[in-house]
């Protein structure tokens, strides 16, 4: 005799009925694309698709605020019905004369566009790391939409870059920041610099090198590094790899192919940026 307690939140239709076996529900596939209006069922946040991220959908509420779910049977409702997300099929054959070519971004590359004319609107990142990342996986977009990306050496500068800078109608600014995290000596310079059309993202990250996944770089994880100590130098130094930090940056910018190589949340800022500063004004 079975001595297993019954379980005391399954309810009545838990243990065996009477007839046949229950039938998984399935739910009318859906092809995933940017701009989909969609409600993920648990949590009932709404929003539009804005990209798929490996095995999970980012989705962007009206507020602007970015979350990521699963691609499971039937998680997403689509006009009130339940769907399942799934990959768009690509329009021809892998490789084929009707595939569409991707960027490292996803976007789907533009043939024949020439690089346009620079916007005065401009994206400013911390340093010569986070603007290589940038130019690596989203530069074919930057050049299509004409957007700039300079370096400001040091998050000090900003609130002198801003004034210069002069923001207005038709001259936006966007501001990548490391560290922005609540109480950071960041986050009370990005409020310094609030302005109608001025947008700071960043990332809780230290330094642009841990927005890189670490599976990329062939770790578990990245070290911490004990305070006091300069980040990066702690960083090679943890694994083994010198003093160098100019050749690991070489060896881990190399082993970046797409945007999925990335953490979410550097993602999700930078794409906010590149939508702040080419959206009509």
């Amino acid at each position: 005799m079975s001595t297993r307690r019954p379980d005391p939140y399954a309810g009545i239709l838990a243990g065996p009925v009477d007839g046949p076996a229950r039938v998984r529900q399935v739910y009318p596939e859906l092809p995933a694309t940017a701009g989909l209006a969609v409600e993920h069922r648990a949590s009932r946040f709404r929003g539009r698709l804005v990209r798929l991220d490996a095995d999970a959908a980012v989705i962007r509420s009206e507020t602007g605020s970015e979350r990521l779910f699963r691609l499971v049977p039937g998680a997403f409702a689509v006009d009130g019905k339940a769907v399942s997300l799934v990959r768009p099929a690509p329009s021809g054959a892998a490789g084929g004369p009707g595939a569409a070519r991707r960027t490292a971004s996803g976007s789907v590359a533009v043939a024949g566009v020439p690089a346009q004319v620079a916007k005065a609107s401009r994206i400013l990142v911390e340093g010569v790391h986070d603007a290589e990342l940038a130019e690596k996986v989203w530069g074919d977009d930057l050049r299509v939409e004409g957007v700039v990306v300079e370096r400001l050496d040091g998050i000090d500068v900003l609130d002198d870059v801003v004034r210069s800078f002069a923001p207005g109608p038709g001259r936006r600014l966007g501001v990548l920041v490391d560290h922005l995290v609540a109480g950071s000596k960041e986050a009370r310079i990005a409020e310094r610099v609030r302005h109608p059309h001025v947008l700071v993202t960043g990332t809780p990250f230290v330094d642009v090198w841990q927005a890189v996944k670490p599976s990329v770089a062939g770790i578990p994880a990245w070290p911490a590094v004990p305070k006091g100590q300069p980040w990066k130098e702690g960083i090679c130094s943890a694994l083994g790899a010198g003093n160098d930090t100019g050749a690991f940056w070489r060896r881990l910018l190399s082993s970046v192919k797409t945007y999925a190589d990335l953490e979410p949340a550097l993602v999700g800022a930078v794409e906010r940026l590149i939508d702040f500063v080419t959206e009509p004004t």
